[in-house]
């Protein structure tokens, strides 16, 4: 929508950018809200209120007299969205055991990349038909009907007990420093390497695919949409495909998630040769960037909620997500402004690919060290 966004409020690219930015920073502090409500209620009620509240401020959005307003419209549609992410992996955590819950996350984190295609297919034309004031309606509706089908439709588990109340009594600094005990455990060192580094692959994805295809191999506006659609596509198979197969392993997860961040690697090396020249072979690898460096992700969140403590899943996925909440800010523009400044795509490449080595480097050399277990567990090192 950002043409008609441009048209109507007169602001440049930059202030379109922000606009973006801004529904993503909020979830920074309120994905660490949203688990900590998610271990002391039933996620029932924090995913379908935290959705109302993206369903009404999107509508009250359609309102916005100026950019201002807008802006500040997405801020609170950023805090609706922080229960979202963390409260349905939770769910699925709690419904499915270990046999079965990296597909059924898989499935459900397929919803996200799907979501865009489909946004990507029907906003613009509504924005063309009616205006952007009537997509942002439309996608009020949606989030409305999502979060009245959520809390009509979802139950707990027969076999779950009531939600367990985090640390009752603990005072909000005792709560920050088990946040920071939490983050040096070698579970949650793995999860905040892998997460921030494929999150940044993944917004290299979405930010350079159709400009490199149009400026390096020279394919058409058409075919380079096709091409970013087909990638989006290929995350979709991927989520559910990367984390049937997590299922399957029998060292657990996170080697799923090592082999994405070594197909990764592999992915946009060959996009910094002469084979990333050729236009077919350029379409061939975008898309299995977009299979390992967008179907990351379900074998990861599932990996996440197996790692948390007991009563404590909630409080686990808000933090892995809201520290690798800051690359999805700071990637997309630290990517193009390298871009911008070596006017070449190879150093963008290149900074996604070594931050993708360092990190599967250093997290392979943990995966042997230690034994996997929840985060907070003692974890034994194997003998000599």
């Amino acid at each position: 929508m950002g043409v008609h966004l441009q048209r109507d409020l007169d602001v440049s690219t930059a202030q379109l950018g922000l606009l973006l930015s801004a529904s993503q920073l909020v979830p920074l502090v309120g994905l660490l809200v949203a688990g900590e409500l998610l271990d002391r209620y039933n996620e029932r009620w924090v995913v379908g209120i935290g959705a109302c509240v993206v369903a009404a401020s999107l509508t009250v959005g359609s309102l916005a007299p100026g950019y201002v307003a807008l802006l500040l419209v997405l801020l609170i549609v950023g805090a609706g969205y922080s229960t979202v992410q963390p409260g349905g992996s939770k769910s699925v955590a709690t419904w499915f055991d270990t046999s079965q819950r990296g597909l059924a996350m898989g499935i459900r984190q397929a919803g996200v990349p799907l979501g865009g295609v489909l946004a990507a297919a029907v906003l613009p034309f509504i924005a063309a038909a009616l205006g952007w004031r009537a997509t942002l309606v439309v996608g009020g509706l949606v989030a409305f009907l999502g979060a009245s089908a959520f809390m009509c439709l979802y139950r707990q588990p027969p076999v779950q007990s009531a939600p367990q109340a985090t640390e009752p009594s603990a005072s909000p600094g005792s709560r920050l420093g088990a946040r920071l005990r939490m983050l040096r455990e070698p579970s949650m060192v793995k999860i905040l390497l892998s997460g921030t580094c494929l999150v940044s692959v993944h917004s290299g994805v979405g930010v350079l695919t159709v400009l490199y295809l149009h400026e390096t191999t020279s394919l058409g506006a058409g075919t380079t949409a096709l091409v970013y659609v087909a990638t989006q596509g290929a995350g979709v198979a991927g989520r559910v495909c990367l984390a049937a197969w997590s299922d399957r392993g029998r060292s657990g997860r996170y080697p799923s998630v090592m082999a994405c961040m070594a197909a990764v690697i592999v992915g946009m090396t060959a996009l910094m040769t002469p084979v990333g020249h050729s236009p077919a072979a350029a379409c061939a690898l975008f898309i299995w960037l977009g299979f390992f460096g967008i179907g990351w992700y379900g074998p990861w969140v599932a990996y996440v909620a197996e790692s948390a403590p007991p009563g404590k899943t909630g409080s686990t996925l808000g933090l892995a997500m809201a520290v690798t909440q800051i690359a999805v800010i700071l990637a997309p523009s630290v990517l193009g402004l390298v871009k911008d400044l070596t006017h070449s795509f190879v150093p963008a490449w290149g900074l996604l690919t070594a931050m993708t080595a360092v990190a599967l480097t250093v997290t392979a050399r943990t995966e042997r060290r230690h034994h996997p277990g929840p985060i907070g567990r003692p974890q034994r090192s194997p003998g000599p």
